[in-house]
């Protein structure tokens, strides 16, 4: 038996329950990993409250670090005391789980524990969305909304190493220096400034080419505004809550807009994709040109404060869980 979060119900923080579960033996394709750290993201909250669907009962979690322990059948390419990364299924926040092989990466030794399990899913999301959904080149303006969360600073870091100019939204002047050292050239604070006007002011009318928005509902209909004719809106996330129906001749009439939901499970779906992107995320944050700030540490006992800490959005960059 291992310590577990487990959701017997969906609600607020106060539903997440420490228990003892059986792990058991790896099957076919299978392995058993004991976590030596473990993600905390947004997407938790959302299966947490029901926003996602799963099956009641289960674990929480989508990403994690930690060992091989234990090998099931027909298991190719790893072997017991690997370390390993891994992201987009559930059951993370736990002591050990069982975890299908082909989602696990191998983890250079550069990338500590705790790394890692601040950066799999983060980092892989920021790869796709800057590499793959809208591909950032030189020369590129970027919006980077919540520039200083999680995913926002490394968009920013890695916007820039690109050659992109990077423009950051935040919440506070404290936040926005949390922006500007990762890499945004400006910052708006969102909640005092009308951040289409800044935006148009900053590029002298010519607007970004891609907006990336994490936060959803609040920042929908502005981030619009911010985008060149035949730019991209990419809505990867929503903090503030799920961009509501509109019509679709709003994209007509802002400039022939490109707009997309991606998700990073459809990008890693292939194992192939999976250890491209992975390599791509090593080579960048072993470079230095990435870095990975892991701010804030938990115990997983203290969960329920944990989330009501990141749905407070009183976290920055990545925060992680030790079980």
């Amino acid at each position: 038996m291992v310590k577990a979060v487990v959701i017997h119900e969906t609600g607020g923080p106060e539903v997440m329950r420490i228990e003892d579960v059986p792990v058991g033996a790896p099957g076919a394709g299978q392995v058993r990993v004991r976590n030596h750290a473990i993600g905390l993201n947004f997407i938790d909250t959302y299966f947490r409250a029901g926003a996602y669907k799963a099956q009641t009962p289960f674990v929480l979690g989508n990403e994690g670090a930690g060992e091989i322990v234990e090998l099931g059948p027909d298991v190719q390419g790893f072997k017991v005391g690997d370390r390993v990364g891994y992201t987009s299924t559930l059951g993370s926040y736990a002591e050990e789980r069982l975890i299908e092989a082909r989602l696990l990466v191998k983890l250079p030794d550069a990338i500590t524990y705790e790394m890692a399990a601040g950066m799999m899913l983060k980092g892989l999301t920021a790869q796709y969305l800057l590499r793959r959904t809208f591909p950032v080149k030189a020369g590129d303006t970027i919006l980077v909304h919540a520039a200083a969360g999680g995913v926002g600073q490394l968009l920013c870091q890695w916007g820039a190493a690109l050659g992109a100019t990077v423009i950051g939204t935040a919440g506070s002047p404290e936040k926005a220096e949390i922006a500007r050292a990762a890499g945004a050239h400006h910052v708006i604070l969102y909640n005092q400034e009308d951040f289409a006007a800044r935006v148009k002011e900053i590029t002298g009318g010519k607007l970004c080419d891609v907006v990336y928005d994490g936060v959803g509902k609040a920042t929908f209909a502005g981030s619009l505004d911010c985008i060149r004719p035949l730019g991209m809106f990419v809505s990867y996330g929503s903090a503030s809550g799920q961009v509501e129906a509109f019509n679709l001749t709003l994209l007509s009439q802002k400039g022939s807009l490109f707009c997309t939901r991606p998700t990073l499970y459809t990008y890693i779906a292939k194992r192939e994709d999976l250890d491209a992107m992975a390599a791509d995320l090593f080579a960048v944050v072993s470079s230095g040109k990435v870095k990975i700030p892991v701010n804030r540490t938990f115990r997983l006992d203290q969960i329920v404060e944990a989330h009501k800490t990141l749905e407070g959005r009183e976290t920055t960059g990545s925060t992680v869980i030790i079980p």
